[in-house]
């Protein structure tokens, strides 16, 4: 989620890693019998592993869609732990096969760093959080604030356009790591703090008195988090890209994890070609994959609708409505391709 700068230098050198490790993914997956997914360090309901060490969260989900897809097993998922810091790096050299880390789509990232990204499976937005009894419904009434922030990250930059843009004045306390500049707010010392709206929900319930906080409504910047992976393996990016669009379309169709073996004999052309049971389809091997490969995500791990209930949404911890993350039919903005 957050969104760390890297140096020029460093992001001319990652072309170099990309091309170099981005031969053939799809074949280096199926050979080691686990897809490897970069993920936050632990973010509750985004990537975040229990007490027992299983991860749980929408981008853990994500990564065992692609298990699914590709091995007919979710399971067959392995989590590696990245900091902002480290993200990039992990996924430039190939120590991870795809990042399934909260992170945004920019254009720097898509060019000079030698990713590609083309889903977004959560839209976010910068926010603030602050005490409810600093008394304030709004961010335009923080003239004056301290605010802590993460540093060398493009949440820093958006926090000082944001309050240049509105003539206002704040004070800017700024910390290496994500949990010292929580620690630090929860501790009193600063009145704000900044990060993508999503983290604050997930923060928030780490506090020592989470109900005495409170998310304040503006938005401030635009976080499209998605998937990143190498640029030049095609193949690779359009597994990781269809595993995606297959849960949204589910969950357009009406697909469900628990009604999909009956609907995978229905009569809808577009249900029985999404699920592999339409007659002469090539879809899944057109995609290095078996024919079943979007029934196994649906039936494993869930559409895009129960997932985002079950890790994020309204009946969760975090409580997070839909919002921006509904379907398009129901104004919001995920949208998929069709599968034909």
């Amino acid at each position: 989620m957050k969104k760390t700068i890297l140096s020029v230098a460093i992001g001319a050198a990652a072309l170099g890693l990309a091309s170099a490790a981005s031969a053939a993914t799809l074949d280096d997956v199926k050979a080691k019998g686990v897809v490897t997914c970069g993920v936050s360090a632990g973010i509750p309901g985004f990537s975040n592993p229990d007490d027992k060490g299983e991860w749980t969260g929408i981008d853990v989900d994500y990564c065992r869609g692609i298990a699914a897809a590709v091995f007919g097993d979710p399971t067959k998922a392995k989590f590696v732990a990245l900091s902002s810091k480290d993200r990039f790096p992990a996924l430039q050299s190939g120590e991870v096969d795809v990042l399934t880390r909260n992170t945004t789509w920019t254009i720097s990232r898509d060019t000079s760093l030698g990713f590609n990204f083309r889903t977004v499976n959560y839209y976010d937005g910068q926010g603030f959080i602050v005490k409810k009894s600093l008394n304030v419904k709004s961010a335009l009434e923080l003239s004056g604030a301290a605010v802590c922030v993460q540093t060398g990250t493009t949440t820093e930059l958006n926090l000082a356009d944001y309050f240049k843009a509105n003539n206002l004045q704040y004070n800017p306390v700024v910390f290496e790591k994500e949990a010292d500049a929580t620690t630090a707010y929860d501790a009193g010392r600063c009145d704000v703090y900044t990060t993508d709206q999503s983290g604050l929900y997930a923060i928030r319930l780490k506090m020592k008195n989470p109900d005495e906080n409170m998310v304040l409504p503006e938005v401030i910047s635009k976080e499209p988090l998605g998937p990143a992976v190498r640029q030049g393996d095609d193949k690779w990016f359009d597994v990781v890209s269809w595993v995606h669009y297959a849960m949204v379309n589910a969950e357009e169709l009406g697909i469900t994890s628990k009604n999909v073996d009956e609907l995978k004999a229905s009569g809808s052309p577009d249900i029985k070609r999404m699920l592999g049971s339409e007659e002469g389809s090539k879809i899944g091997t057109d995609l290095g994959l078996t024919n079943d490969w979007a029934y196994n995500i649906v039936k494993q791990v869930g559409n895009y609708g129960e997932v985002f209930d079950r890790t994020v949404g309204p009946n969760t911890p975090l409580k997070i409505e839909r919002g921006l993350n509904a379907l398009w039919t129901k104004g919001g903005l995920q949208y998929a391709p069709p599968i034909r």
